[in-house]
């Protein structure tokens, strides 16, 4: 499948507009419809009181016009008679305060008695329709953990939080170890006797906080798992999958994943450049385009995931509602956004909304049409996209067993949560030395593959680890046996699994990898740099945030600080940078590495991004002005756009088997 989609609400809407709504959804070239995620209330107004006909004419209506369904699972939203029936099925925050009804994602992970009113509803759905010929596939809940609400400090919660320590552990003595108990006095004699870290005078214990976070993350897979289950026994033979969301790392992906057929995620490129960690000048400068890697990284992120399967399930069409600041997208984004995700290997791109609702909480949010039944310019793009991917559907179709990029990145959960809860200096971000290691590399013009730490990494020319916090001796082993250039980022391997400083002090599990040890790390204030000198005769970088002093054992420096310490080291084909770096600084970075790599390089122009699938390459231009752009040696066959790229201008070319191999 390679479609486009929308999200449409038909019980928002009078059914007089269902008809005219599903013809034009044709016209505009959309063949899948999201629905139901948030239909509870109309399903079931009163307890045991169900209510099929209005959906039952909606799933008609739209598959009369031959197009195919996505029915997502009500339970992000549970009803007002649910919540007062049984109010202990709402979060409760860390002061104990409930998690109100009067918006949404407001029940408890841990609630026995929500996970069977859970159970109960996707049984009934799943039962209605799950041989209904519309279905073609099934979206458990919608964007787990949205607003913060991974995390719930009820008593529920603690009961199967004590239940998960146990089964961890096996004895109290065992937990007391794992967490340094000693350390202020306080040791447990017993499971029952341990709460959820919260409340606490100061910081709570790290190790006890890091437990909390993976078995919170354990819950929603677990509810996940519930849902998928279900499905799989009432509707067999159709997708399952889950919308994730961009830099939300409070539960892991990767693991809960395992149980979907698709990846999906909802991409906002520019609420997440106005809502992040970009400066101020890169808020500027991509305000109206987006940050042009903040939809490839979450591509790659969730084509890692499912044997390569993911789609978009909600594209953002114009300005959105929640985001510090919402401008409208330049002309022509909608286009560029839907056609970088083909050009990273999406099966679907899905709207979000069809038409912009004119109340509640998401009436500034806009869609392909207005409030009044128009065409934004959303909808005329999204019909550009459509014609245009019918003239060459076939060619992306062959493309589509993608070939391994050249790059591995590797990103891991339980490292960003680690390092969340011991960041040591204020704006010490893991996400981001992720994503600045990750844009670096597309704007050298490379692919990249983000992967799990147990991921297999042979064939790799470069692996890249910029925040690998948890040192696995499995990973290091895997990464001696890539025969890749392997570079670690700062902080590598400096905690345990139960977040101890390793006994051999940092890089721990890779010590012997790299040949260094961390003797001593520095956090640092806004506005110290420290300069390094990259070879003998490079660049000098500037080092901000966070630096390491490096004994070598083993490894030799290939970058200094002034003072002549080590700030980047090498033994054999594995690297350790002991600094933060700026984007400037990862630029450097990576042109150093690839001649070891034996990478051949492109700098592209400002807002230009090159991604290859299969025998496609295809050119995206982000910026405001034209940019040329061709394959080297002119070794490809141009199949849509111009030689030069207008602003938010692209261009598809079919590689001859010498280039595509490249």
């Amino acid at each position: 499948m390679i479609e486009l989609g929308v999200c449409y609400y038909p019980e928002q809407w009078p059914r007089e507009l269902w008809e005219r709504d599903a013809r034009h959804m044709r016209e505009l070239g959309l063949r899948v419809v999201r629905i139901g995620e948030f239909a509870w209330s109309r399903i079931e107004p009163r307890s045991g009181e169900l209510c099929w006909d209005w959906l039952d004419q909606a799933l008609d209506t739209l598959h009369r016009h031959e197009l195919r369904v996505v029915l997502g699972t009500p339970t992000a939203t549970p009803p007002k008679w649910l919540v007062d029936a049984h109010p202990d099925i709402l979060a409760l925050d860390e002061h104990g305060h409930a998690r109100g009804f009067g918006s949404r994602r407001h029940y408890c992970f841990s609630s026995p008695q929500y996970r069977a009113q859970a159970a109960r509803i996707v049984t009934l759905m799943a039962e209605r329709y799950g041989s209904h010929e519309a279905v073609c596939a099934w979206q458990t809940d919608n964007e787990y953990g949205c607003h913060s609400t991974v995390l719930s400090y009820s008593a529920a919660a603690r009961e199967r939080f004590r239940a998960w320590l146990q089964q961890r552990y096996g004895t109290i003595e065992a937990l007391n170890q794992a967490w340094g108990t000693v350390f202020w006095s306080q040791e447990y004699t017993d499971f029952a006797q341990v709460d959820p870290p919260a409340g606490t005078v100061t910081e709570a214990n790290p190790s006890h906080r890091l437990d909390w976070r993976r078995f919170a993350s354990d819950e929603v897979a677990e509810f996940n798992r519930m849902q998928v289950d279900i499905l799989r026994r009432h509707s067999p033979g159709r997708d399952v999958l889950h919308n994730f969301m961009g830099f939300f790392t409070e539960f892991d992906h990767h693991r809960l994943a395992r149980d979907l057929d698709v990846a999906a995620w909802d991409s906002y490129p520019l609420g997440a450049t106005q809502n992040f960690f970009l400066d101020a000048h890169e808020k500027q400068r991509h305000a109206f385009t987006g940050h042009p890697d903040i939809p490839a990284f979450h591509h790659d992120l969730y084509r890692g995931m499912c044997q390569g399967r993911w789609w978009v399930m909600e594209q953002q069409p114009g300005p959105v509602n929640w985001a510090q600041w919402n401008p409208a997208p330049h002309p022509g984004m909608v286009r560029l956004w839907s056609w970088q995700a083909l050009a990273h290997g999406a099966e679907v791109i899905s709207y979000f909304r069809w038409r912009q609702a004119p109340y509640a909480q998401e009436q500034m949010h806009a869609g392909l049409q207005r409030p009044d039944g128009s065409d934004d310019l959303g909808a005329l793009e999204v019909a550009q996209v459509a014609r245009e991917l019918d003239a060459l559907r076939e060619p992306l179709r062959a493309a589509r067993q993608r070939r391994q990029a050249p790059v591995a990145l590797v990103f891991d959960y339980a490292s960003l949560w680690m390092a969340d809860i011991q960041p040591q200096g204020r704006d010490y971000l893991a996400l981001e030395a992720c994503f600045r290691a990750y844009a670096a590399l597309r704007q050298w013009g490379l692919d990249v593959d983000l992967l799990p730490p147990g991921a297999e990494l042979q064939g790799y020319a470069l692996v890249l680890l910029p925040a690998q916090l948890r040192g696995e001796a499995a990973l290091a082993e895997a990464l001696r046996r890539s025969g890749a250039q392997v570079l670690l980022g700062p902080r590598a391997g400096s905690k345990t699994e139960e977040l101890h400083i390793p006994a051999g002090l940092a890089p721990g599990a890779f010590a012997e990898l790299a040949g260094v040890q961390v003797q001593r790390v520095s956090s640092l204030p806004p506005g110290v740099e420290l300069p390094l000198r990259l070879g003998d005769d490079g660049p000098t970088l500037r080092a901000s945030r966070w630096c390491e002093q490096l004994a070598l054992r083993g490894a030799q420096a290939q970058a200094r600080f002034a003072d002549g310490s080590a700030a980047l080291t090498r033994k054999d084909d594995c690297w350790y940078l002991a600094a933060w770096l700026d984007q400037a600084g990862w630029l450097a970075l990576i042109e150093h590495l690839a001649p070891a790599a034996g990478l051949g390089l492109q700098r592209l122009p400002e807002g230009l991004r090159i991604s290859r699938v299969g025998e496609l390459a295809l050119a995206l231009n982000f910026s405001d002005s034209p940019v040329r752009w061709e394959p080297p040696q002119g070794e490809a066959t141009r199949l849509l756009g111009a030689l030069e790229l207008p602003p938010r201008g692209l261009s598809v070319w079919k590689l001859l088997p010498a280039a595509s191999a490249h």
